[in-house]
């Protein structure tokens, strides 16, 4: 007797739920990095600094969602906090690109706007992507802090970077899927450690 195509498809969402809730697990050992790095990058924000945040794909949506909770808000009331995500600047992006390569299209930027002491979140799920790797060791050169949220490790993004958290999971989804938790979480700690008023 064949199963329906209902009954197919809920077994199919079951599985994911069940890699995504496996995933979250694994991840909580993880969670001390984000908490330290949260602390950190409150420092840097309150003291007039900025986090830079680039990746490619869902990697750049999720880059993006981090800059907006904190030049927008979190969950609470506090003022806003500088944050850059370098691939929105569709102009600079496909100028660079067009005139120093794919390669370049973060690099470049973060160069232009990282200072030292700022920070630079790198998103990757393969951890392979060469314009983030490209981005990170820009970031470093130019003494900023470099970290990266990728997918299983150790890769060679997190081999470029000063600090890395992983995340064990065989499906691209379900490491985006726990990239966001990770992006709350240090959304979190931030405001925490800032406090959350106006």
């Amino acid at each position: 007797m064949t199963q329906s195509v209902e009954t197919r498809t809920a077994t199919v969402q079951d599985g994911r739920l069940e890699a995504l809730a496996e995933a979250a697990l694994r991840f909580r050992d993880q969670v001390p990095t984000i908490e330290a790095w949260g602390r950190r990058l409150a420092r840097v924000l309150h003291g007039g600094g900025r986090l830079l945040a680039c990746g490619n794909g869902g990697s750049a949506a999720e880059a993006q969602h981090l800059t907006a909770e904190l030049v927008g808000r979190f969950e609470d009331e506090r003022r806003p906090l500088s944050a850059i995500p370098l691939h929105a600047d569709t102009s600079a992006v496909t100028a660079i690109g067009n005139d120093y390569g794919p390669v370049d299209v973060f690099a470049r930027q973060v160069q232009a706007h990282g200072r030292r002491g700022d920070v630079l979140l790198c998103l990757s799920t393969s951890g392979r992507s060469p314009n983030v790797i490209a981005a990170a060791h820009r970031a470093r050169q130019l003494g900023m802090l470099a970290w990266a949220v990728t997918g299983p490790g150790p890769n060679r993004l997190t081999e470029a970077c000063d600090d890395a958290v992983t995340v064990r999971a065989g499906a691209t989804s379900t490491v985006q899927e726990i990239h966001l938790a990770a992006i709350h979480l240090l959304c979190g700690v931030v405001d925490d450690a800032l406090g959350t008023r106006p």
